[in-house]
């Protein structure tokens, strides 16, 4: 994007308690964008160790920051963003980075297209050095949840890697709820399925940062909540699409439990059909 372009306002929202050990370089990978028109926000929940000196470092760049308890990490994330005012949207834990130069290519992909309102990057996940250890393919569809794909390899959209914009924040609710402790992201993009198609791109715009004492390592606890999701939005999608998909994911039992090779094909066939094809970004 040239000097004449307007840079659309993008609100990056940091939730932390006790992070200190990598709050720093989370901050920096933000902070280092370079983004012209970034409006950055931190909600710590009252940390103990030294997450408030390295917050009170940066705090000139910051748009608003704070310290004190919450009602966990998307009680922190909904206050932030209830302060925010940007056009385009995003978190990012005080564990995990973005990529750099995503936030101008975010800017640039969503100011040449107006239809989309939600974007995934490259599925990334980093060790404790920084070192990528794990790409994955995106995971784009509703239905590969509804179909319960989602068990067989713990695939899910991944929160780090998505933006969206604020009118479709708006539509879904404008704000995350506080029903879940672990999936609450989840909940959220069930409810964007709702109103948007979800585009993909295979640049890679942000990573999870994997390491030991993680909350997000309950996977049962998480699947569990997702269930909890998925029944809850299943229930405001049209009748005309609960019947078709109830019709073709009946057939589909019906095959799997047929020995022959070609009523797997044509259960797979069914499958991709309902899920469909990734909506790419160049």
């Amino acid at each position: 994007m040239n000097a004449a372009t307007t840079y659309p306002k993008i609100t990056v929202v940091t939730p932390n308690y006790n992070q200190g050990e990598f709050l720093e370089r989370t901050i920096l990978s933000v902070l280092d964008q370079d983004y012209p028109n970034l409006e950055y926000i931190i909600m710590d929940g009252g940390s103990s160790d030294t997450s408030v000196q390295t917050i009170e470092k940066y705090q000139e760049k910051l748009h608003y920051w704070v310290s004190e308890p919450d009602n966990g990490m998307y009680d922190a994330i909904n206050k932030g963003f209830s302060r925010s005012s940007g056009a385009i949207m995003c978190w990012i834990n005080s564990d995990d980075v973005l990529w750099e130069g995503s936030l101008h290519y975010i800017a640039k992909k969503f100011t040449e297209n107006k239809k989309m309102h939600w974007l995934q990057g490259l599925p990334s996940v980093i060790n404790e050095n920084g070192e990528v250890i794990l790409q994955r393919e995106q995971v784009f569809s509703p239905w590969f949840f509804y179909l319960s794909e989602h068990r067989a390899n713990f695939s899910f959209i991944q929160q780090e890697s998505t933006f969206w914009t604020r009118e479709l924040w708006n539509k879904a609710g404008g704000q995350l709820s506080l029903q879940y402790t672990l999936a609450s992201d989840f909940d959220l993009w069930m409810r964007f399925f709702n109103f948007e198609t979800l585009y993909c791109t295979k640049r890679q715009l942000a990573a999870f940062r994997k390491r030991e004492g993680q909350k997000s390592n309950d996977q049962n606890r998480y699947l569990k909540e997702a269930e909890t999701s998925l029944k809850l939005n299943f229930q405001k999608i049209s009748m005309s699409k609960k019947i078709s998909f109830y019709t073709i994911s009946a057939f589909m039992k019906i095959l799997g439990k047929l020995p022959w090779t070609f009523s797997k094909r044509i259960r797979n066939s069914c499958k991709n059909k309902l899920i469909g094809t990734p909506k790419w970004v160049e």
